[in-house]
């Protein structure tokens, strides 16, 4: 069990970005399903409710990317210039 905790821990501190975006593209994988479930009955606030989650989910997945990451990068970038 302790493995399983650390290989976890190991890709939540990565700087490779799998597990940071993760809660966000479940979002909006949800989002996706609802609106094609929406679309499949014909069901408008499914539509537009799946389409809204998706859309949020997203935008969050990218802008939690580049806090995550990227900002963390250039900072360590500025600092090895200076």
């Amino acid at each position: 069990m302790s493995r399983l905790i650390r290989i976890i821990r190991a890709l939540h501190e990565g700087e490779e970005g799998h597990t940071q975006a993760l809660g966000t593209t479940l979002v909006a994988a949800g989002g996706g399903i609802a609106l094609a479930v929406g679309a499949a009955e014909d069901s408008s606030i499914a539509i537009y409710i799946g389409g809204i989650v998706l859309a949020v989910g997203l935008l969050a997945s990218t802008v939690l990317s580049h806090l995550t990451i990227d900002y963390e990068i250039y900072d360590r970038l500025n600092k090895l210039e200076k």
